[in-house]
């Protein structure tokens, strides 16, 4: 049995990509452990998945003056030595890395030891953890085609973005069920700001709320400890700080999708060819990455865009009437939409990059 190191965190989107390849790593006979950082949001997803875990420690790595930069070095220092002697114990045939800063230590580590790594570039440009990586990388894979002529010649691949197959078992009698959603003909709008949630979206829906009950059921996964209980007796709107097993039945629910521009969320909701409106994160609390993805997605027809600076309660609500009333023409440009099935490809390449390990 071939042995495989994940890694990969500091938000849902830097794990969940890796836990879409696990079905698949599975059935080629893969036995799989992951490395994220101590505490993270990975650790809970990874664990719940029945993967063995390693925490190391972690710091992050900025452009920008943060007293913590003296600090931080250290961490990252102290986590290559922590992954150095996980790997050697381990002694894996191939390390795939999803990302986030937690993944450098393991990479270079895994590159020290003459591992064989593939990595994943969700985003159009690569970002900071990534780039760092390059050098130990066998292969680079990338979700858009674009992203090939910014990676290290002849290490990129195209892939696509893996999806959780799960995602698309989801059952509409079990969302009613389970959220007690006002019945009639409603259409379901579902707000997603990620992992992590996003402030100013749930904000901003709140206050459209009045306006928006009387014609749409709303679902809103607001964030960990962003929740709201004086809008709890609200008809037609439930809200959760963070779903994980009943996400793809909230999905097979709705109607609508309002999220955030994040590559893994939006080659999701791509896959399950939902009208949606993205509100990518602004580049002053970004490197840009979402601004680029979302006009990609907008100017292939999948997705309204709005952008924070200029959400206000009317532009808001005028994108979830456009979007609903030109719901056919999003569904036929995303059932246009060729994808790749980025999951038999990437795990074609470790396949093929394991072996020659050996």
């Amino acid at each position: 049995m071939r042995k495989i190191i994940l890694t990969g965190g500091g938000t849902a989107g830097h794990c969940i990509p890796n836990l879409a390849l696990v079905p698949a790593l599975k059935e080629s006979d893969f036995e799989i452990k992951y490395i994220g950082s101590y505490d993270g949001i990975e650790k809970k997803l990874v664990e719940e998945a029945g993967i063995p875990y390693f925490g190391i420690s972690s710091g992050k790595l900025r452009r920008y003056f943060d007293l913590k930069n003296f600090s931080d070095p250290f961490r990252v220092l102290k986590g290559f030595g922590e992954a150095l002697s996980i790997l050697k114990k381990e002694r894996p045939d191939i390390v795939f890395s999803k990302g986030g800063f937690v993944s450098v230590p393991v990479v270079r580590a895994a590159g020290i030891l003459k591992i064989p790594v593939i990595i994943h570039e969700s985003d159009i440009t690569p970002g900071l953890a990534n780039k760092l990586s390059f050098g130990a990388a066998t292969k680079i894979c990338c979700s858009f085609k674009s992203t090939l002529s910014m990676l290290p010649s002849g290490k990129g691949v195209f892939t696509g973005s893996p999806i959780r197959s799960s995602l698309l078992t989801g059952d509409r009698q079990k969302a009613r069920a389970f959220t007690g959603i006002r019945a009639g003909d409603y259409p379901v709008i579902l707000i997603i700001g990620g992992s992590l949630g996003a402030q100013h979206i749930n904000e901003q829906i709140r206050r459209i709320l009045p306006s928006l009950l009387p014609e749409y059921n709303v679902i809103h996964l607001c964030g960990k400890g962003k929740l709201d209980p004086t809008l709890n007796s609200m008809d037609g709107y439930v809200q959760y700080d963070y779903i994980n097993k009943e996400l793809p039945d909230l999905f097979a629910l709705s109607d609508i999708v309002i999220s955030r521009a994040g590559s893994n969320a939006i080659f999701e909701i791509l896959s399950l060819k939902k009208p949606n409106i993205l509100i990518p994160l602004p580049s002053g609390s970004s490197r840009g990455d979402q601004l680029l993805n979302a006009k990609a997605f907008e100017e292939s027809g999948y997705s309204y865009v709005l952008n924070e600076d200029d959400m206000n309660d009317g532009s808001l609500i005028n994108a979830i009437r456009y979007v609903d009333a030109h719901r056919l023409e999003y569904l036929e440009s995303m059932e246009s939409a060729r994808e790749t099935s980025a999951v038999d490809t990437i795990c074609g390449l470790i396949r093929d990059f394991s072996l020659r390990s050996e």
